[in-house]
């Protein structure tokens, strides 16, 4: 299988979607299928998934019914940690399998409260007591205020999933916050073997920002560099990665038990057809990966005839040129990166707003 090439290459897959309706069954969108059939060990969540999930899902109706008096966003936390919940126990035989690295379900703070560091912590915080599993990740936006947020829950021994991020000198301080909450969790005498993170690094959304420009251009020069801004740019972050593995502050963790913070290629889905489905999974198998993909770019990689891999240190000396290439065609990537990352968490915190106001309209029905 194809998936198992996959990950013994060192990229484990996990479906970036959940729904009441998938967590049972035995056709081919089931998770159960999935995970028996299709390689995948772990689910990752976000607003506009569960928007889309219990706005349409008839599967939710009694369940809402059942509580009427209830707030819409109680509501809400009860039915996506719910399923998130049962998502961990469906995944609980892969997680004790594989020691605790994969097997994972991850469930995000309300999206409105990604520049409200106390408010994050708060959110995250009770979320990983109501999931009460321990294979559930908690997702916590990469906003400056979310870093020290990711600090102080990794400190609490809380494993976070941390999501939009879409720059490498944001990744580079993500890195830092994971590690600062290690120290400060070594440093009150609790252990840190069990702490599991991941650090969600955007893809697809870089080139749909960047290729437009490109086309606006029209330039020989320009045009040949149209859909790779993206994988260079997540190459790169995974050389900041591997430096980060060879410095004595991580030794000095890995000393004493701390796992990875292992890179997680979010929006790994193709938005412009002209290009491969496949072209977000191939280029970016690495060590200590994660793939997150929507169902389609899964079964596209299902459906290829053949393993490809890319040694992803060879490629770091082209990925630096691709990006210098983009400067001198005045596209400033530290600009883009930060305008993708705002319009992230608006239009997740969009998509929270969307199922509020949906589950009010049930609730009153």
């Amino acid at each position: 299988m194809i998936t198992t090439q996959i990950a013994k290459a060192g990229t484990s897959i996990w479906l970036d979607d959940l729904s009441r309706s998938k967590l049972t069954g035995t056709d081919p969108h089931s998770l159960p299928y999935r995970i028996a059939h299709n390689g995948v060990v772990g689910v990752t969540t976000n607003p506009s998934i569960f928007n889309s999930a219990i706005s349409k899902g008839a599967e939710y109706a009694a369940d809402i019914s059942a509580l009427k008096g209830k707030s819409a966003d109680e509501v809400v936390q009860k039915l996506t940690s719910d399923d998130v919940r049962s998502a961990c126990d469906l995944f609980a035989p892969i997680f004790q399998a594989t020691s605790g690295l994969d097997g994972r379900v991850s469930i995000e703070v309300d999206p409105r409260c990604a520049h409200d560091t106390t408010t994050t912590i708060s959110e995250g915080k009770e979320l990983w007591r109501i999931v009460d599993r321990p294979n559930v990740m908690i997702k916590v936006p990469a906003t400056w205020e979310g870093l020290a947020a990711i600090t102080e829950l990794i400190s609490l021994g809380i494993s976070v999933n941390v999501t939009l991020i879409f720059s490498i000198d944001r990744y580079k301080q993500v890195m830092d916050a994971f590690m600062s909450g290690l120290e400060h969790r070594l440093a009150s005498g609790g252990a840190i073997d069990q702490v599991t993170s991941v650090a969600s690094f955007f893809i697809s959304r870089i080139d749909s920002a960047i290729d437009p420009l490109l086309k606006a251009d029209g330039s020989p020069t320009a045009l040949a560099l149209l859909g790779k801004a993206a994988i260079a740019n997540a190459r790169l972050a995974y050389q900041s990665f591997e430096s980060q593995l060879r410095t004595a502050r991580w030794r000095k963790l890995a000393d004493h038990g701390a796992r990875v913070q292992r890179p997680l290629w979010a929006s790994t889905g193709v938005k412009d057809p002209a290009y491969e489905k496949t072209r977000y999974v191939f280029g970016l198998i690495a060590p200590a990966t994660v793939n997150t993909m929507p169902q389609a770019t899964l079964d596209a990689v299902l459906e290829h005839a053949q393993f490809q891999q890319v040694d992803i240190s060879s490629t770091y000396a082209e990925s630096r040129s691709i990006i210098d290439s983009l400067a001198k065609q005045r596209i400033d990537i530290a600009t883009i990166t930060t305008e993708l990352e705002n319009d992230g968490v608006s239009k997740f915190a969009d998509s929270w707003i969307e199922l509020l106001a949906n589950v009010e309209k049930a609730l009153k029905r």
